[in-house]
């Protein structure tokens, strides 16, 4: 069984996100935390919420494991990833955990 992670950064009213220490700073660090778990990872930069609609979130940040097992030990390196958030965002981001079932 597949399980999905996906992290969300929702825009909202007073909030900013710097794309540049995401993609190149974060994201390194993601990849020592998380290689050797991942199936696959993947981020989508928000760009719109339909025709004529501003986007709901600045990034999705998909991450597939194979396994449970893969899922939990990755978040148990997650600390470090958790302790940089406010170097590129003030958002709380929004998590969902799942099961790939299609």
């Amino acid at each position: 069984m597949t399980i999905s992670l996906q992290v969300l950064y929702p825009i909202k009213e007073d909030t900013n996100f710097n794309y540049e220490y995401y993609l190149n700073n974060h994201n390194a660090l993601i990849k020592e935390a998380f290689s050797e778990h991942i199936k696959e990872m993947f981020v989508t930069k928000g760009n719109s919420g339909g025709p004529d609609t501003p986007p709901g979130y600045y990034a999705i940040y998909t991450f597939l494991f194979e396994t449970q097992t893969d899922f939990d030990n990755a978040m148990a390196k997650v600390q470090p990833l958790l302790d940089d958030i406010p170097n590129y965002t003030n958002v709380t981001p929004q998590m969902l955990i799942g099961e790939v079932v299609g």
